[in-house]
């Protein structure tokens, strides 16, 4: 079976065609989507599978791992191969009239035999019946949806033990035609659902109705040109019901409701979520759940047919009758009875993909950021893909958002955009004007500081002619650096990418200000790769100013730490000092040029304006977290850059 990993999942962006419109975001039960370049990527680590955000795409952005390449080889391969299918066919493949026809086309492919995975599904209906109606059994959740079983285990892992250890009807057939057909059988499942795909190795390939339909397509096999042929027994009996809500009960002659031998049934994504939010809490108890991440199986990601939902129950429904009247009974019965000796028993163990709730502070301090300092302003639109306003920032504290997402905020922010059209003018001015006149400003400024130190060097150091000269040279190099900044800022730079080792990198840049006594630097590199492409001239401007920032807060001593990590999409370098922190009001003004909180002469104000393009320049990100109250905690700054891999 295939191993999903980061570098190979299960679902995944087809680059350059996400729009960035948060549906998937919006549509993910597990939260599994982050915002990475301009691209809603899907974090495989914490995927359950469920193919949400592959249905509500409507850029065809997200896509799956295909299975078709895997099953050709094992057409090929000369070995017995079988394809056993899922009951919800029938929903899938309407146009069809006899299901003969069907699997017909399927060995027409060179299938040597095809099953109904319905059978197994009849063996797993038994041994749920008995264990709901088993006065011992406690609270039972039923475990043949794979995406159910992933939510729970990786987002609800003290609930596992609830997990029915019973196989899935896949799994359950599997085991039944290894037994009749022979160990060395090959096979594929299709079916609606792509968490099948990573769901156990019991099926050397795992496809899906959309992907059985493509190799129909490739293979020019058509129901119009095709000759009739019966399914391969086992043949099933009610387990074809398993596709349709409630299919479970009506397996098991069963009933929905509250109370000692009933089932609570909940389908899609809010209601299983709200079932499980309730069993956690305790206010279910004793109860049996049959949960499904969609709709019903008919209503499954690997489906081509999106709608006409009653349509395709009434055709299940058809096909289980015209089912039931033809089965043999006594021959099925024998078979319920030889293959039910076959352990059908399952385990789960707690996969545990929890993050832990980010600090009160660092969420409000987000918040604030995006302008929400109020109850009034938390207007929880769902815009950005989250239920609410503090779910967001919640978010954009375990780096799986940006405060960009909200919309009202961008909409704010855009409605400003007159002004920054005027200052980028004047910017642009200063620029053109400072360029003008550097040369005939920087010769008599590098004469005055050249003659003033002469005549500091000449004159008596106890003199007060020697203090006004000193004031003099030490006001020149300030204007000399103004004027250097105001270069630095209103041009309009290109970077320049080179190879550089980070790590190598950030040690040089240590060199580059002047290190206190009462100070000391730390780096931590937890860096995999540590060489990325940078403009390493101009990014180490960015290292130099956040350092000598750093210096700066702490007069009293301190720490100055310089922390390297990185993933497949992306390098962050975190600059964290244990200062006296930037007061929460100064937030949105700190990479404004000429702002600045340093007294007269210590600073120019265009330093982290400078930071802030050079950051951008390279694609990147920069936020700040900062505390200035030591009753919360300690008190500094630090600020988090992120810049992409692949510029």
């Amino acid at each position: 079976m295939h191993r999903f990993t980061e570098d190979n999942p299960l679902v995944y962006t087809v680059k350059g065609l996400c729009r960035v419109c948060y549906t998937c975001v919006r549509e993910c039960p597990a939260k599994a989507i982050k915002i990475i370049n301009g691209q809603a990527e899907v974090i495989t680590a914490r995927c359950i599978a469920c193919g949400n955000c592959v249905i509500v795409c409507s850029q065809s952005a997200k896509t799956y791992y295909s299975s078709i390449e895997k099953v050709y080889q094992l057409l090929e391969s000369g070995k017995k191969t079988m394809l056993c299918i899922a009951p919800s066919f029938a929903a899938e493949f309407t146009e069809i009239e006899d299901y003969r026809i069907l699997v017909g086309m399927i060995k027409t492919l060179g299938f040597d035999y095809v099953t109904e995975v319905s059978f197994g599904a009849d063996l797993v209906a038994i041994q749920y019946k008995e264990l709901f109606e088993d006065e011992k059994a406690g609270t039972v959740i039923t475990s043949d949806c794979p995406a159910i079983v992933n939510y729970i285990t990786q987002y609800y892992p003290d609930l596992v033990d609830f997990l029915a250890k019973i196989d899935s009807p896949a799994i359950a057939m599997s085991k039944v035609v290894k037994e009749k057909y022979g160990e060395d059988l090959k096979l594929v499942f299709a079916g609606p659902c792509i968490a099948k795909k990573a769901e156990s190795q019991a099926f050397d390939a795992n496809l899906t109705f959309e992907e059985l339909r493509i190799i129909f397509t490739e293979k020019n096999i058509n129901h119009q040109a095709v000759i009739k042929s019966e399914f391969d027994p086992p043949y099933s009996g009610k387990g074809a019901f398993f596709p349709v809500n409630h299919g479970l009960l009506k397996s098991i002659d069963k009933t929905e409701g509250l109370g000692e031998g009933e089932v609570i049934t909940a389908e899609g994504k809010a209601k299983f979520k709200e079932a499980i939010e309730e069993l956690q809490n305790g206010l279910l108890k004793n109860q049996h759940l049959e949960l499904l991440c969609c709709d019903g199986c008919i209503e499954g990601p690997g489906m081509t047919q999106r709608d006409m939902k009653l349509v395709k129950r009434l055709k299940i429904s058809n096909y289980v009758k015209d089912k039931l009247k033809n089965l043999k009974i006594d021959d099925w019965e024998n078979n319920i009875e030889k293959y039910s000796k076959i352990s059908l028993a399952r385990r789960f163990a707690p996969r545990d993909r929890r993050i832990p709730l980010p600090k009160n502070e660092e969420i409000e301090q987000v918040l604030f950021s995006m302008g929400k300092t109020s109850e009034k302003d938390m207007l929880n639109c769902g815009a950005c893909g989250y239920i609410t306003c503090r779910e967001l920032a919640i978010a954009v504290c375990e780096d799986l958002a940006e405060p960009e997402m909200c919309l009202p905020f961008t909409i704010e922010q855009l409605s400003d955009t007159k002004e920054a059209l005027k200052q980028s003018e004047k910017l642009a001015s200063m620029g053109q004007v400072s360029a003008g006149i550097a040369h005939e400003l920087n010769n008599p400024l590098g004469i005055i500081t050249l003659y003033s130190s002469i005549l500091c060097d000449e004159l008596d150091k106890e003199s007060e002619l020697y203090e006004d000269v000193q004031i003099i040279n030490e006001q020149a190099e300030r204007c000399k650096n103004i004027v250097g900044g105001l270069l630095n800022f209103a041009r309009k730079n290109k970077i320049h990418l080179k190879e550089i080792n980070l790590i190598d990198f950030i040690k040089r840049s240590f060199t580059s200000f002047i290190k206190p006594d009462n100070i000391e630097i730390e780096l931590i590199n937890q860096m995999k790769n540590p060489l990325v492409k940078i403009d390493a001239e101009q990014m180490m401007q960015v290292i130099t100013n956040l350092g000598k920032n750093a210096i700066d807060a702490m007069p009293q001593g301190g720490r100055l730490m310089v922390k390297l990590r990185d993933n497949d999409n992306e390098f962050i370098i975190e600059i964290s000092d244990t200062g006296v922190g930037i007061p929460k009001e100064n937030f949105e003004k700190i990479f404004t040029p000429f702002f600045t909180t340093k007294g007269v002469s210590k600073g120019t104000g265009l330093g982290l304006p400078l930071v802030y393009g050079i950051v951008k320049m390279h694609r990147g990100k920069i936020r700040i977290k900062s505390n200035t109250e030591p009753e919360k905690g300690k008190t500094g700054t630090t600020f988090k850059i992120s810049i992409p891999k692949n510029l």
